[in-house]
């Protein structure tokens, strides 16, 4: 009977060191964040230099309600030219960056419903890869994550690309996961807003980024430990580096002293025209 099989996370959110390739045999489950419909930059660098050996893989995107775009097309031609083959896609929503008890953007999510989605998904996907020899199996070995998250799971040694007795992979198309559908009145008057917004940094430029509160912070440190693209100086958390900050928020989601805040006006934008709860969307 075969055993659960291993699973091995590394979290390249932070610089790391070159993942060693993922062989046909594994399966990989790439997961990343969505900026402005779009694979986040940050994460694309961090996983230039993944590769696989003909390995299946899964391919996700997780964006704040609104609208994942090109994204997950743009992952999955990503990791294809990295010589993995993407089998399965899927777009699952997260509490936006932005989002704040004034104005919630998918707030709490993914909740209880998300990662019910979620587990059924993993069993379609689990049993597709079975048909093709491709399951995870006994005697795992590891692999690989995202800027969000890889997970890897090794299979026995069989080359999954071929596996002729129970037929070949097939990669998917990703132009064919449609987005769930927005209602046209939110969606225009976001995008008067947009307008409007980018008219007005025409004429004023404004950087906007986050904030540290003096009477709050206690220079714990935490946010400093939290930031992904270092623009926190420890012994200056007060202050942010506008080349490096990429508006995550995660410093300002991570402070448990609420020292830090980031002011946007897209975040009441966002909350009144995306209020609709989206549900996530897969492809097999």
């Amino acid at each position: 009977m075969h055993g659960a099989p291993a699973v091995t996370a590394i979290d390249l959110t932070y610089p790391a060191g070159q993942p060693a390739p993922l062989p046909a045999g594994a399966v990989a489950i790439f997961a990343v964040p969505v900026y402005g419909r779009h694979v986040a930059p940050a994460a694309l660098e961090r996983l230039r230099e993944i590769r696989g050996e003909g390995t299946p893989a899964i391919v996700l995107a997780v964006y704040g309600n609104r609208s994942f775009g090109t994204a997950v097309a743009e992952l999955a031609s990503f990791v294809a030219e990295r010589g993995f083959v993407p089998v399965a896609a899927g777009a699952f929503v997260g509490e936006h960056s932005y989002s704040t008890p004034e104005t919630p953007i998918a707030q709490g999510r993914p909740d209880a419903q998300d990662l019910a989605a979620a587990t059924a998904f993993g069993a379609q996907v689990r049993e597709k890869l079975a048909k093709t020899g491709s399951s995870p199996g006994r005697n795992p070995e590891t692999a690989s994550d995202t800027a969000a998250t890889t997970r890897t799971t090794q299979t026995d040694s069989m080359d999954a690309a071929k596996a002729p007795a129970t037929g070949a992979l097939v990669p998917i198309d990703p132009a064919k996961l449609r987005e769930p559908r927005t209602p046209l009145l939110p969606k225009l008057r976001f995008i008067r807003f947009v307008l409007g917004y980018r008219r007005r940094q025409k004429r004023n430029p404004v950087v906007l980024l986050p904030e540290g509160d003096a009477a709050r912070c206690t220079q714990c440190g935490r946010c400093v430990a939290l930031c992904p693209t270092q623009a926190i100086a420890r012994g200056d958390e007060l202050h942010t580096d506008p080349a490096r900050c990429i508006r995550c928020c995660a410093c300002v989601k991570g402070c448990a002293f609420g020292a830090r805040t980031f002011r946007t006006p897209f975040a009441a934008a966002l909350a009144r025209n995306f209020a609709r709860r989206k549900p996530p969307v897969t492809l097999l």
